[in-house]
């Protein structure tokens, strides 16, 4: 039983898990921002490109 604690406590997996999921997320919430700064611009040209063909 003591050398099971043992290796359950030396055992970082869990850790390496949890810090590449923080990675994902950061890189989500930076593609999130740059896909919605991208589309309010879009939106803008699009409205501007209507109003002119109007």
């Amino acid at each position: 039983m003591k050398n099971l604690f043992v290796r359950f406590m030396k055992d970082d997996s869990g850790a390496t898990a949890i810090e590449y999921g923080l990675i994902a997320a950061g890189i989500s919430v930076a593609i999130i921002a740059v896909v919605n700064g991208l589309g309010t611009k879009l939106n803008t040209s699009f409205n501007s490109i209507s109003t002119q063909l109007k």
